[in-house]
């Protein structure tokens, strides 16, 4: 009576045991599997999209960032975006949401992030550097863009 009594907790828990181990080798091979072939694409502006390459990222996956204090003392921060570890590791298109260039692995975007009191922080994207460049100069767009910028009779 003992004897199948351990038996059978012998199987109770050899069962348990392989269901983990099974477990862990199979969510471990989804997350390599799935970092070889680069994420799987989001819809722009959805939380947990990478905002150069529209990779979803999963959990613990994170973009790089650099964020830096305020110089007027205001609640918002000037900040550059690199990526995601998928399009930093080039395995993605990486492309700008404003002006839709194509930007290489070095390349940033520049966006303003605003403190919010007792939730996540809310990002606003002003472009890479190229494009933040042309906005100031209103000739070079209307050169880029001779369709959908007109130039003012003044020039500018």
């Amino acid at each position: 009576m003992v004897m199948d009594y351990l038996r059978t907790l012998f199987f109770i828990v050899l069962g348990i045991a392989l269901l983990w181990l099974s477990y862990r080798i199979l969510s471990g091979q989804y997350a390599r599997v799935r970092r070889a072939m680069g994420g799987k694409p989001g819809k722009a502006g959805d939380p947990k999209t990478c905002l150069l390459c529209r990779a979803r990222l999963a959990k613990g996956e994170l973009m790089q960032t650099q964020a830096f204090p305020s110089l007027t003392g205001g609640k918002d921060k000037l900040m550059h975006i690199q990526g995601c570890v998928f399009c930093l590791g080039g395995k993605r298109n990486r492309i700008c949401p404003v002006c839709s260039a194509r930007l290489g692995t070095k390349d940033k975007l520049v966006a303003r992030m605003f403190d919010r009191p007792f939730n996540r922080h809310h990002v606003h994207v002003i472009g890479c550097f190229q494009c933040r460049s042309e906005k100031r100069r209103p000739a070079a767009i209307a050169e880029r863009f001779p369709k959908t910028y007109q130039l003012s009779p003044k020039g500018g």
